[in-house]
């Protein structure tokens, strides 16, 4: 969820340092899993495919979990879109706000979303801390969307705060840790993405020692799912080494035509971990469900793309292409849906079908072929 989405790889993903601190953890207790264990693991999945989810009336993640805004109703009716076309994981971003607010009614809500999302057939990752967007937020109301603005509303995790509050690592610890502990064994859990996009917001490495915590705050609790953070920027080195060494599976983003990806790919795989992209899908890059998708399932690949239904987020607008007016892009960005279930493309819903093979049976109008 950045300005410059990309994800050109290189050997540093592999390197010998990253290397070096794989045989350095050996030793240590709170071990990453073994690469037997994470690929047997991955082997008992079947092909994931999905999308990162907010609910259309959402702005941020904040509106999503806060108790006043928190729309089941939504959420029950665009995860049936989703199970509809034979999506099976959803990516789902958490606030530590919400949970500082009220931590029972946040793990309430969790445990309803959970729920819902079972019901659906569908399993979730989610995602702790994120440095993308706006640095700073509130509890309480959230602010409405900008016209045509790209994700306008949307929070990093801690953000500024982190810098400005010394006494900020305490909370996050004991938020960490209770979400964890809490759904530790849940089975409708498919791992934790602990970290988004760590030195985006030109942090750079000023992230690495919160990425190190979050990852010694997951270790510590050792929960039954997987823990990974998503590589995407070739150039962080120092983060790319940590997180693939840390990693229990290989999560990244990449937003490239297939050639790029399917070099990602390449960079990635001998690394001998799964590999899941959590992000995936911006049309005006020539990134697509046409050229990707297939290309994910071929080579054993997670398939996550950002986007399911448009909404608040205004994520069917590009990046760097606002609209101020609000208009109506001619090519949507990001999503899949228009929040009455009717598709963006038709034809990418047959696709995405015939690959899934989703029978079109939950509610909602994602048959349409109008």
């Amino acid at each position: 969820m950045n300005l410059t989405k990309t994800f050109i790889t290189a050997l540093v993903l592999i390197s010998a340092a990253a290397r070096a601190q794989d045989v350095a953890l050996s030793g240590q207790e709170g071990l990453p899993w073994t690469k037997e264990k994470a690929n047997e693991w991955y082997g008992s999945k079947g092909w994931l495919r999905g999308c990162d989810f907010i609910p259309s009336t959402a702005i941020n993640q904040l509106e999503m979990w806060q108790a006043a805004t928190f729309d089941t109703a939504t959420i029950d009716k665009e995860l049936g879109y989703a199970e509809s076309i034979g999506l099976n994981c959803m990516r789902v971003f958490l606030h530590h706000v919400a949970w500082q607010e009220d931590p029972a009614g946040f793990k309430e809500r969790i445990g309803t979303y959970l729920g819902i999302a079972d019901r659906h057939q569908i399993t979730t990752i989610f995602v702790f801390f994120d440095d993308c967007w706006n640095a700073t937020y509130h509890p309480g109301l959230q602010p409405a969307p900008k016209p045509g603005i790209h994700n306008s509303g949307w929070l990093r995790d801690p953000g500024q705060l982190w810098y400005d509050d010394s006494t900020l690592s305490a909370t996050l610890e004991k938020y960490v840790k209770d979400i964890l502990f809490t759904f530790k064994q849940d089975q409708r859990i498919l791992l934790w993405d602990l970290y988004n996009e760590p030195g985006n917001s030109n942090y750079g490495n000023k992230s690495l020692p919160l990425l190190e915590k979050v990852f010694s705050w997951g270790r510590q609790v050792n929960p039954d799912q997987p823990l990974s953070a998503g590589l995407w920027n070739q150039k962080l080195e120092a983060l790319n080494t940590f997180q693939l060494s840390h990693s229990d599976v290989i999560t990244y983003h990449n937003y490239e035509p297939p050639k790029g990806h399917q070099l990602c790919i390449d960079t990635l795989r001998p690394y001998g971990r799964p590999l899941i992209c959590t992000e995936y899908m911006a049309r005006l890059r020539n990134s697509t469900f046409f050229n990707i998708m297939p290309l994910l399932k071929k080579e054993g690949v997670a398939a996550i793309n950002w986007g399911l239904v448009a909404g608040k987020t205004n994520t069917k607008y590009a990046w760097d292409t606002p609209m101020p007016d609000g208009g109506e892009p001619k090519i949507w960005f990001h999503e899949i849906f228009r929040p009455d279930g009717s598709p963006y493309d038709p034809k990418e819903v047959k696709l995405i079908r015939s690959l899934t093979g989703g029978s079109g049976s939950a509610t909602g109008k994602a048959g349409s072929t109008n």
